[in-house]
């Protein structure tokens, strides 16, 4: 099989799943699957094992990272419900300063987009967003912009969000090395966010109109809960999750008898999510406990989407994993472009597409089979592409994705304004991190 012909094959199966969800809207789980079927097929795999390889692709993806994604998403939900989520951020409020309203949007999306979408959290936020605008009288662009800086380096960048989730097991990265790179990785992201507001969204000026002061927002809410309380469902997943990747680091710290079988059970990301759940359910106050099923299953209901792409995409790269991509691609992956090229992929699919966790996961999927061949293969090579497909699938946020409407309504931006705002944002975002990784993968990998 010739390079030429395999890559004329995976561009064809690319542009045809483009085409199929952009145009056509055709939900990406069917795209995919019927995609993976087609490659295996057009490449002369015999018919029984492309349909073998694509079950046991999606099931494969699934096992490793099924439970995690559902218990990550109704941890979001039930810190939206239950009003954690304002506690959080009225908690980085009061450290920061009202002071440092811009800074503080900031941070205030850097936390929140761990455990809560994107979409929701600026919904959310957007409240205080514009009573800080009006308190500190600035304009509306530039707190939209911080806070969707910071929504959006965590939600592209950190476990447990469903993308980087995926990434990472589809990928073969260790998930608390990824979770430790990815909050390291995030915080430049949010500081070009930060400044990018301060010097180009300050030019737009948009009054905040805000219906609340802080102190009436946080009343409106009624009694919320504590401050450690609130952020405990998120930290006690991540806690343990890293201690665990510390346990089976070949030093062994903690040795290899009891304690290192405990850490490790307790760490794996399974457990870890699971106590997170239970964690978060005791923020639901006993006026409310009657709610616990509704929004647990609507929790369930949110990530059903996330796991039929991820599976799909399971089943798109197990056929990649059939074809002679390690060798076919000797040529490019010794150019030393590296990272730059799982960057490159996820940004002209999120460009095309405007589904961020699509682009992640297909582009996880294709880079998959050759992760060794680019020299990769490290835990800290795995995270590294893990990261930069983030970042090139944060960089094009344009009108295709739902996000950017979201960011353009709750912040009365028109669309004029949203792309220089949110996509030129977004841009310089994933251009810092791409940077970032490509010189620290110099010395590091």
């Amino acid at each position: 099989m010739s390079a030429f012909f395999l890559f004329g094959v995976i561009f064809i199966a690319v542009v045809a799943m483009v085409i199929a969800i952009s145009k056509y809207n055709v939900h990406p789980f069917i795209a995919m699957v019927v995609i993976a079927i087609a490659v295996g097929l057009v490449c002369g795999i015999d018919t029984v094992k492309v349909i073998n390889t694509v079950k046991s692709g999606f099931g494969n993806i699934l096992a490793n990272i099924g439970i995690v994604i559902l218990c990550g998403t109704i941890i979001g939900t039930i810190l939206e419900k239950t009003g954690a989520a304002l506690t959080m951020d009225n908690t980085i409020l009061k450290i920061v300063g009202q002071k440092r309203s811009v800074l503080t949007m900031g941070a205030m999306g850097y936390v929140t987009g761990i455990p809560v979408f994107c979409d929701s959290g600026f919904v959310v936020l957007s409240p205080i967003s514009r009573a800080l605008a009006a308190q500190s009288n600035t304009s509306l662009a530039v707190m939209a912009t911080a806070l969707s800086g910071g929504l959006y380096a965590t939600h592209y960048l950190v476990p447990p969000t469903p993308g980087p989730i995926a990434m990472a097991g589809t990928l073969g990265a260790d998930l608390g090395l990824t979770i430790l790179v990815g909050l390291i990785v995030s915080i430049p992201a949010v500081a070009v966010a930060i400044l990018y507001a301060v010097k180009v969204s300050s030019k737009v000026d948009i009054p905040a109109n805000s219906q609340y002061t802080m102190e009436e927002l946080i009343a409106k809410y009624g009694k919320l809960p504590g401050a450690l309380h609130s952020f405990s469902p998120i930290l006690l997943p991540i806690i343990l999750i890293c201690i665990a990747s510390v346990a089976s680091l070949p030093a062994a710290p903690f040795g290899k008898g009891f304690a290192y079988m405990f850490l490790n059970f307790i760490g794996n990301p399974v457990v870890a999510l699971m106590l997170g759940v239970f964690l978060a359910m005791t923020l639901i106050p006993l006026s409310e406990r009657c709610n616990t099923l509704t929004w647990v299953s609507q929790g369930v209901r949110d990530s059903a989407a996330i796991l039929a792409i991820t599976g799909a995409g399971g089943s798109f790269g197990a056929i990649l994993s059939l074809l002679p991509i390690a060798d076919a691609t000797t040529g490019l992956l010794a150019t030393g472009l590296g990272v730059i090229i799982p960057f490159v992929i996820a940004m002209i699919l999120k460009l095309a597409m405007g589904a961020s966790t699509v682009a992640m996961i297909t582009t996880a999927s294709m880079m998959a089979p050759v992760i060794e061949s680019m020299g990769y293969s490290s835990p800290l090579g795995r995270v590294f592409v893990v990261m930069a497909i983030g970042a090139g699938s944060m960089v094009a946020s344009h009108a295709n994705d739902s996000y950017f409407w979201v960011v353009s309504q709750f912040s009365d931006m028109k669309a004029n304004e949203a792309y220089r705002c949110q996509t030129g944002m977004t841009a310089t975002m994933g251009i810092t991190v791409i940077v970032i990784l490509y010189v620290a993968s110099m010395f590091l990998v």
